[in-house]
């Protein structure tokens, strides 16, 4: 019996033992840090201890160096050992793990550099109205309606991590001079001019339904966003504005409608019952073009060339091939989505400065992780059914020029040359040519994506030349 009761004893002892310790090795029974990082310093510049998280954040400044750095300070805690050493050299382009061992109990630490970044990245004022910034300059510029007024209006802004601005964010704002912002971040510093121009007469438009750029749905807000960062002299306006006549159009060179809808706008008849608001104001937007004004549709929008006038007075010459998912179940991209460019245009200033693939002539649009709603709006080209038996007759209907085509020949981008006055169209439809992904894949790389910004700043750089 006394036997027994000794080996039962032995057992618990046994069990309690190796049920004591952590995942990281260390029994619970340990209460001191035997473990321990106590210092630490890369090139002298001293790392800040997180001792709940057990990650070390060294700050460095805004340019530097990191793919040769020196541990030039190292203390453990009595009787531990690392992985590194005093002395030792690290390349601190990618967090390192270090490993502290103390007998039988260790410890891993993350270490990693933040550079002391201290930049503006992103200004909005009334959650409508983008600014483009010049990163070399430091000077930001904002173009906003007339009727917005300047003497009071409330930036958004977002800044570098861990950064400081003044003055805040989000804090009212007489921008009738130029306003300097400044952005502080411990070693790094820089100062930002932001000018706000008021336009009676914009150069560019951006067209929606909604009554302002934050009502927009993410796809066509994205778009707008990019449009009134990147485009001088740009606006947005809804179809409501043009019909009203408060925007005032005569030196207005392009107007750009992006419109996505869910479900797609498959065709002629569900564009007459979905895009009426567009449609309401097709007199004022057949005025603009007839009189030389420029339009880029894109995405469904392309129906809208049909109703002012572009192909003549036949408005059954819309997309008769289109079809579209939901963003909230938008398809993954394994790897990049492309169009052709079709024969003869790999000169066309469309498709000028492209980020290139292993097929000079297509054009790739998305990266591997990106999520896309294949939102499309094409021509279907063959005698099986269409009213297109081959590419010569649809350019004979429409007046059109083909641009580029998916892979079974439908067409998917085209243009309808300025003449007799008028202004020119560029349309994009293909399901590749997406602005927004409701969110992006571990890995996502953004590379060929950039393409979409750079074939749009195309098509409106040639469209006002």
């Amino acid at each position: 019996m006394k036997t027994t009761i000794i080996n039962i004893m032995s057992a618990l002892f046994i069990v309690l033992g190796f049920t004591a310790c952590s995942d990281d090795n260390v029994s619970d029974l340990r209460l001191s840090g035997e473990c321990m990082i106590e210092q630490i310093a890369l090139d002298n510049y001293e790392g800040t201890i997180d001792l709940k998280s057990r990650t070390i954040t060294v700050r460095l400044p805004e340019i530097y160096n990191t793919s040769a750095m020196q541990v030039t300070v190292l203390k453990l805690s009595n009787g531990a050992s690392c992985n590194i050493s005093q002395g030792s050299t690290l390349n601190m382009d990618a967090a390192k793990v270090l490993h502290v061992k103390n007998g039988d109990v260790s410890l891993d630490w993350t270490i990693r550099v933040l550079h002391d970044e201290a930049r503006i990245t992103w200004f909005v004022i009334n959650d409508i109205y983008t600014g483009a910034i010049d990163q070399n300059a430091k000077t930001i510029t904002v173009y906003v309606p007339a009727s917005a007024g300047i003497t009071n209006l409330v930036p958004t802004i977002t800044y570098s991590e861990n950064a400081t601005i003044t003055p805040a964010s989000g804090v009212a704002q007489d921008f009738s001079q130029p306003v300097s912002y400044t952005v502080k971040n411990n070693s790094a510093e820089s100062t930002y001019v932001v000018t706000v121009i008021a336009i009676d007469k914009p150069k560019a438009l951006f067209v929606g339904s909604a009554s302002n750029m934050s009502e927009l749905d993410p796809e066509a807000k994205e778009a707008c966003q990019w449009m009134l960062g990147n485009v001088g002299g740009s606006l947005y306006a809804s179809f409501a504005d043009l019909r009203a006549g408060t925007i005032d159009l005569s030196e207005c060179k392009v107007i750009w409608w992006h419109w996505h809808m869910q479900p797609a706008v498959d065709g002629h008849d569900q564009f007459l019952a979905k895009g009426t608001d567009a449609l309401d104001t097709k007199n004022e937007l057949r005025q603009f073009y007839e009189n030389g004004g420029a339009l880029l549709l894109t995405r469904y929008a392309t129906n809208l060339a049909s109703f002012i006038g572009a192909t003549g007075d036949d408005d059954w010459t819309t997309p008769n091939n289109c079809w579209g998912g939901d963003e909230e179940s938008a398809e993954l991209c394994g790897g990049p989505w492309e169009f052709k460019i079709w024969d003869g245009q790999n000169n066309h200033p469309l498709f000028q400065g492209l980020i290139p693939g292993d097929d000079p002539n297509r054009v790739y649009c998305t990266d591997a992780g990106y999520h896309i709603t294949n939102s499309t709006a094409q021509y279907h080209i063959g005698t099986d059914w269409g009213g297109y038996d081959d590419h010569a007759a649809w350019e004979s209907r429409t007046g059109g020029k083909i641009l580029g085509v998916g892979g079974d020949g439908a067409i998917v981008a085209w243009e309808y040359p300025a003449h007799d006055g008028k202004g020119g169209i560029i349309c994009i439809g293909s399901g590749c040519y997406d602005w927004y992904s409701y969110t992006f894949e571990a890995g996502y790389v953004e590379n060929y994506h950039k393409n979409i910004s750079i074939m749009t700043a195309n098509a409106i750089n040639y469209l006002t030349r």
